[in-house]
């Protein structure tokens, strides 16, 4: 189960603190100049908006703008028909520091300056001295300013680590890629080198004795050394399939992916069986990174879990994390070249994001 956050918490306290200040006015410990009850209605319609709002910003921004204007103009409404503003004042503190969440910088400014109207013309209607009426939208005015510059820098902060640990993840990959593809043009050319020249010489070595042996009485040393030949040609060509075909360390390469992710906490497991020649490793290790950028950039979760196992199929990647899913799946570039990777080499790949997000991708053996 996924923990909660900071902000999470935040949002829970800041719950609290609208139904601490309207369930007074729905006690009937405040007046109203309209109807109880359909004032409660504006309360409590303005509270389940901005929950709405909050909740689908992420997977259905659409929703998110509808409800969080309805918040806005529901909390215009309830403050307007108390009879006494007071502490309600402070809902409209809490829709504008929302906006910096759903809907972009411009637009929660001018809810800022609506909401100042609205302060203004509430506390005009008090009938109080006109310092006072200044005084308290300057002072209101001034709070939403903050609240939202506020929202703004923890928003910049996260965009910034996210960046940072997705920067983190496709350093480590890329590092994974260039020593792995160091070691197998390394192989590649001993192998040439082996199979050109060796290899060459001892082919003709073997062409030769067999000429030998039908123009002369070949004797034993030289049916002896027909057969060393032959014996060596045969080990230069397994030195060579050898070269080619070497397994590379899957888990210290993955293990190298996942190592020191900034705000978020990996497990990796792999089983000890698992063996990945190198078209194999490296398409697991571009799902890997994937994986974990995809987590970091839109998941919101705190922990992700990473199984890599061998199957008669072949090796199985299984990732699962604890962030919010998605019930409206939609693959984005990196998830769509995840898939095609792993289609290529005749494999495939699934995901699901009803609970939390899941990846199961299955490579075939060589």
């Amino acid at each position: 189960m996924r923990r909660l956050g900071p902000e999470e918490w935040a949002g829970f306290t800041m719950l609290a603190l609208c139904a601490a200040i309207g369930t007074p006015v729905l006690l009937g410990h405040g007046e109203t100049r309209i109807p109880l009850a359909l004032w409660g209605f504006l309360f409590v319609g303005m509270i389940a908006t901005l929950l709405v709002a909050a909740s689908t910003e992420v997977t259905r921004p659409r929703t998110a703008r509808i409800t969080y204007a309805a918040s806005v103009i529901l909390g215009w409404a309830v403050v307007f028909t108390a009879a006494r503003s007071g502490m309600l004042l402070i809902l409209l503190v809490l829709t504008a520091a929302m906006g910096s969440y759903i809907v972009s910088f411009r637009v929660t400014m001018a809810v800022v300056l609506l909401n100042t109207v609205v302060i203004c013309a509430t506390t005009a209607q008090l009938q109080v001295a006109d310092s006072e009426v200044v005084l308290l939208t300057v002072l209101y005015l001034l709070i939403q300013v903050a609240s939202v510059l506020s929202s703004a820098a923890i928003l910049r902060e996260q965009r910034m680590r996210r960046e940072l640990a997705e920067a983190h993840v496709e350093l480590r990959a890329a590092s994974v890629m260039l020593a792995e593809s160091t070691r197998s043009e390394e192989r590649l050319r001993i192998a040439r080198e082996l199979h050109d020249l060796i290899g060459h010489q001892l082919t003709v070595l073997t062409l030769e004795l067999e000429t030998a042996r039908h123009h002369k009485d070949p004797g034993e040393h030289v049916e002896r050394a027909d057969r060393v030949a032959r014996d060596l040609l045969a080990d230069v060509r397994r030195t060579v399939d050898g070269l080619r075909t070497e397994p590379i360390e899957l888990r210290t390469a993955l293990e190298a992916v996942v190592r020191d992710v900034p705000s978020l906490r990996i497990s990796l497991h792999i089983d000890d069986d698992v063996r990945a020649y190198e078209e194999q490793a490296m398409a697991l290790v571009r799902s890997v990174q994937e994986i974990v950028t995809n987590t970091i950039r839109h998941a919101a979760a705190s922990s992700l879990r990473i199984d890599v196992r061998s199957t008669a199929e072949g090796v199985e990647l299984t990732a699962v994390d604890d962030g919010r899913g998605t019930p409206d799946l939609q693959l984005g570039n990196g998830l769509r070249g995840l898939r095609e990777r792993v289609v290529a080499l005749g494999g495939h790949a699934r995901f699901d994001g009803r609970h939390g997000f899941r990846v199961s991708a299955l490579v075939p053996p060589q």
